[in-house]
């Protein structure tokens, strides 16, 4: 393989630490990519399940969680680019379940102490996650809130299988009688907007959002791994998905190969998370970024819109409160999060990208030529970034010559 571009010692180095991982056990496999310009280097390490010889392979099949956004937010922009929806708009014509809202007077109200939402939701609001609901970053029943949505199944509630979600419209309705955490544009909140973005792809497309994608986006870069379950002749190339247990102090696993909630079609294709791929279908799509949506001669993306896309949207206020999330060197573009300060190595101004609750990241550095994408399937225990996301983008950075 040739990784001209990249140290050769320092690339050793990343197969050391990342293989010190799996032999302490703190997951069974992974799979790691670095690009550096026309540079590729992968490592494949561990297996796909602890306790068994099956080797983790370069085209073992991820469920790779919330890195499914960026997806979903290029979906959308393809259907702005064809004027069938802008970034204006309201939302309610295609989505009426969610037309006049009621927003809380505060996040501890009870749930009839609210007051009209000031506006409409519009596309943009979805794609910058300002729609005014989202994650409840607090412990479970601290507001009357989140009762209702754990009990409604919203998500952004914690983890979620695919088949524990209701179908979209019946998902829709219930999201549509909760009242909104904030007004429309006022803050950034985690999760739901994802969710109402696919949904609301699906509406103006008048196709499911899997065959959209597939059509516009996986088919043209040929990311033939990529879609919202996993079919039976593939089955074989799913690892087994853990969880870190608190009460009894080890790795459980959260969903096996045997009875996995991603071997059916789910009941509502989750554009906050519901996606599965493989290293090489993701890195397909980082790469068109890169390339200001180019992929060979095909244009899946203006370049004025990945621009758009992978640059600041967000004011300092409507950053607020998710510090767990940004820190303070990065923000939020459209449907993904964009580096705005250099805190750590690998902390690039301009850079995008974001992390997966079931153990994936991906980030693009258009000013180093670079794309790093990390896939395990062991979840994360908190929204700050595990140990081995940190050493992995660490390392990646360090092998750059």
């Amino acid at each position: 393989m040739n990784t001209t571009g990249l140290s050769k010692s320092r690339l050793e180095r990343m197969h050391h630490v990342l293989s010190g991982y799996i032999e302490r056990k703190e997951m069974p496999g992974l799979v790691a990519l670095v690009s550096h310009h026309d540079d590729v280097y992968v490592e494949v390490l561990g297996t796909l399940t602890f306790g068994d010889p099956a080797p983790m392979k370069r085209d073992t099949i991820f469920r790779i969680a919330s890195i499914t956004k960026p997806i979903t937010a290029v979906a959308a922009m393809i259907l702005v680019e064809e004027c069938k929806i802008r970034l204006d708009d309201s939302i309610e014509p295609w989505l009426p379940e969610l037309a006049n809202r009621r927003v809380l007077k505060s996040i501890s109200s009870d749930l009839d102490d609210t007051v009209p939402a000031l506006r409409a939701i519009t596309l943009r609001d979805l794609l910058t996650y300002r729609m005014g609901f989202g994650s409840v970053m607090a412990m479970p029943d601290t507001y009357p809130i989140q009762k209702l949505i754990r009990e409604y199944r919203i998500g952004g509630d914690g983890p979620m299988l695919p088949s524990q979600a209701p179908g979209m419209d019946e998902w829709l309705q219930k999201l549509g009688s909760l009242p909104w955490l904030a007004q429309p544009g006022e803050r950034w909140m985690y999760q739901v907007s994802g969710d109402v973005l696919g949904a609301l792809i699906a509406r103006v497309s008048g196709q499911s959002l899997g065959t959209f994608m597939r059509e516009r986006i996986f088919d043209p870069l040929g990311m033939k791994d990529t879609a919202f379950h996993v079919p039976p002749e593939k089955i074989d190339r799913l690892p087994a998905f853990y969880f870190f247990n608190r009460q009894t102090n080890k790795l459980d696993v959260f969903d096996n190969v045997a009875n996995s909630a991603w071997r059916s079609e789910p009941p509502s294709e989750s554009g906050g998370g519901g996606l599965v791929s493989t290293i090489d279908d993701y890195f397909a799509f980082s790469r068109m970024m890169l390339k200001k949506g180019r992929h060979g001669r095909k244009q899946i993306l203006s370049r004025a819109t990945v621009e758009l896309m992978t640059s600041d949207q967000l004011t300092p206020k409507q950053r607020t409160g998710s510090e767990i999330f940004f820190g303070t060197h990065s923000s939020w573009g459209l449907g993904m999060a964009v580096d705005i300060r250099r805190n750590e190595i690998f902390h690039t101004p301009g850079r995008f990208g974001w992390t997966g609750g079931f153990g994936t990241t991906a980030y693009t550095d258009p000013a180093e030529g670079m794309v790093g994408i990390l896939f395990t399937q062991r979840m994360m225990d908190s929204p700050e970034p595990p140990k081995v996301f940190t050493d992995f983008w660490t390392l990646a950075y360090g092998a750059m010559e």
